[in-house]
């Protein structure tokens, strides 16, 4: 612990030291055309960083997508020179394209990419790649959008991020806060199922890679970066602008017809519970009434509001039907995913077709409840009829709960002594481990991560266990990643921009 700095004043920000190593942990790639100026001083600035703060092996891979000028010729340079260098051409451009084809090929653990004019501190890469390598995290994104973001750029582009991201929000409820910073990571595992995924090969391959990873519950981890605009980039901001938006509608589109399996990455790849076998484990009742109630209470404004539409052009039964039919496919699509939590389209016109049944009895109590008020008086006040749908609404609703909780979606799991959740995915997580021996039922070579010798010798514990999954049949062996600690010892004046 450092002694030497004054109370409330923090300590100056020092680096891990590094040494050699064999196979890369980190590959990160930086996908180029024409580049012939930028590329070399980027790639040696970033092979000079990583060397002397990175704790393991890594990677700088070169996709050069197309070139025209030199950049080619200055990549076999730098492949020749560097041994943690490699080129890799293709002969097609987008930089979708580029990152899909490197990194479904890469052996590498953590897949990084990062922009050739290095707009972001390299500072950040560490922390972007640590939740990744723990297991903590599925994806890794640096956020020039976050509050501890630092950003110089020029005011068209600050407005262009903002309302992208912004346009993200509202069309596809996106969450993350920045989708175009050129400073992402993934692992390995959920790249091989997420990819083939995603179309876009150009400038959208990242938002739609987030949209479809978030959607399909994945963790993504933001990083707040410091980022100084790049004046002579050569993106085209109109053109891109137009593509993005293309890719928005095709997404969107595509999320709302349920036309993408995201059933395939339904599970976060860790320590999930819903993975183990758990007994004696509460319905969750108390959660389900909450979700309902609330699902309920917006339904029933939905259903009010329609009924006040149709009501202007046609009598109150007719209203009446139309409007519970409609709010009934809306009300029964929310509690499917939001109050019993099922996901994917598997069952989904089943549990319509029974959701309409339970339409039907709702559609009985409210139609006899109107037609007592209408045999008691002949023009009854509209306020009056609203009144009398909700009370017969309220009744119709715990009806109703009773009925989806019992019948549209029952608990498969549950047996005559408690509840078990039993886990149904077919994915299950790889894990990493320092030891050299494989895996009980593993057939294929296991191959530790490389780490970098520790320079000094440690007072204490020398490894941290980190829980990287679970086995694929279920059981709990060793699947831990052993995180060396290091003394930091060298400090990094910054690098002049």
């Amino acid at each position: 612990m450092r002694t030497d700095s004054s109370p409330g004043t923090l300590p100056a920000r020092e680096h891990l030291p590094a040494g050699d190593a064999g196979t890369p942990v980190l590959d990160v790639v930086i996908p180029v055309y024409n580049e012939e100026k930028d590329l070399q001083p980027c790639v040696r600035r970033l092979h000079e960083h990583l060397t002397r703060t990175f704790p393991y092996a890594f990677r700088i891979t070169i996709a050069d997508n197309a070139s025209t000028d030199t950049t080619p010729l200055v990549a076999a340079r730098l492949e020749a020179e560097l041994p943690e260098v490699t080129n890799f051409r293709l002969e097609q451009k987008g930089r979708g394209r580029a990152l899909r084809t490197v990194w479904s090929a890469s052996e590498a653990p953590i897949l990084a990419y990062m922009d050739v004019d290095l707009s972001t501190d390299l500072n950040a890469l560490l922390p972007l790649v640590a939740p990744l390598i723990s297991g903590h995290s599925d994806l890794a994104i640096g956020s020039r959008l976050a509050r501890a973001s630092r950003v110089v750029r020029g005011p068209k582009r600050e407005f262009i991020s903002r309302a992208y991201n912004l346009i993200l929000r509202g069309s596809l409820q996106a969450r993350f806060s920045d989708a175009q910073c050129g400073f992402k990571a993934i692992r390995r595992d959920v790249a091989q199922v997420l990819l083939p995924l995603v179309e876009d090969t150009g400038w959208f391959f990242d938002t739609e890679m987030l949209v479809l990873a978030e959607r399909a519950g994945l963790r993504i981890h933001e990083v707040p970066v410091d980022w100084v605009d790049d004046p002579d980039s050569t993106v085209h901001i109109v053109k891109t602008a137009t593509d993005d938006l293309k890719g928005v509608w095709r997404v969107g589109k595509a999320l709302a017809t349920g036309s993408l399996p995201l059933d395939r990455l339904t599970r976060p790849f860790g320590d999930d519970p819903r993975d183990r076998d758990l007994t004696n484990v509460p319905k969750g009742l108390a959660r389900q009434l909450v979700g309902f109630c609330v699902v309920g209470g917006l339904s029933t404004l939905f259903y009010l509001l329609l009924y006040s539409v149709f009501r202007q052009f046609s009598g109150s039964q007719i209203a009446n039907a139309l409007a519970l039919l409609v709010s009934a496919v809306a009300n029964t699509a929310a509690n499917r995913r939001l109050t019993f939590g099922v996901r994917g389209r598997g069952g989904a016109v089943r549990h319509q077709a029974q959701g309409l049944v339970v339409f039907g009895i709702g559609l009985a109590l409210t139609s006899g409840s109107l037609a007592a008020l209408n045999a008691a008086s002949d023009h009854p006040a509209h306020s009056t009829e609203l009144a009398v749908l909700i009370a017969a609404n309220l009744a119709a609703t715990v009806l109703r709960f009773l009925l989806f909780r019992a019948w549209v979606f029952p608990d498969r799991g549950e047996s005559g002594t408690g509840s078990t959740v039993v886990a149904s995915h077919p994915l299950s997580s790889p894990t990493y481990s320092t030891s050299t021996t494989p895996p009980h039922g593993t057939t294929a070579p296991y191959a530790p991560l490389p780490q970098r010798p520790v320079p000094y010798q440690q007072p204490y514990p020398t490894a941290t266990q980190v829980r990287a999954g679970e086995a694929a049949d279920g059981s709990w062996r060793d699947a831990t990643m052993r995180l060396q600690p290091v003394r930091p010892h060298d400090t990094d004046p910054g690098d002049p921009r």
